[in-house]
C-alpha cells in the first residue's frame, strides 16, 4: 500500500522561502507521476505543481508560476517543492499525491490516487 509523508511545513514571513518534501513508500516510486496541492481555510483543493516519472515538471498553476518549483529524486524516492517570495495567499495545507503514470502528471484531484496528511504552511504579513 502505497504512503506519502509530507515535510517542511511552518510559519514564514511574507518574502521568504521553504521547502516542502514527500517521501514515497510502499511502491515502485520511479512509475508514479506525482503532484502537489493545496487547500486553503475554506476554500477547495487546488493544483500547484506536478511531476512525471521522468522528472519533467508539468506547468504550474499560475497563482505560483515562476515562485514555486517541484522536483524529484528516484534514488530517494522523494518530490520536493521549493516555494519562493511566499505571500500570505500561500497559506495554506500542502498535500502531495501520486498516481500511475499515464503519460503526464495529473492537474486535478480526481487524476490522483494516493494523498499524504498534508504540511501546513502560514504565511504572515
Amino acid at each position: 500500500q502505497v504512503k506519502l509523508v509530507e515535510s517542511g511545513g511552518g510559519l514564514v514571513q511574507a518574502g521568504g522561502s521553504l521547502r516542502l518534501s514527500c517521501t514515497f513508500y510502499g511502491g515502485a516510486f520511479s512509475s508514479y507521476d506525482m503532484g502537489w496541492f493545496r487547500q486553503g481555510s475554506g476554500k477547495e483543493r487546488e493544483f500547484v505543481a506536478a511531476i512525471s516519472v521522468s522528472g519533467l515538471p508539468a506547468p504550474a498553476a499560475d497563482s505560483v508560476k515562476g515562485r514555486f518549483t517541484v522536483s524529484r529524486d528516484n534514488t530517494k524516492n522523494a518530490v520536493s517543492l521549493e516555494v519562493l517570495r511566499l505571500e500570505p495567499e500561500d497559506t495554506a495545507t500542502y498535500y502531495c499525491a501520486a498516481h500511475e503514470s499515464f503519460g503526464m502528471p495529473g492537474r486535478t484531484a480526481s487524476d490522483y490516487t494516493y494523498w499524504g496528511q498534508g504540511a501546513r504552511v502560514t504565511v504572515s504579513s
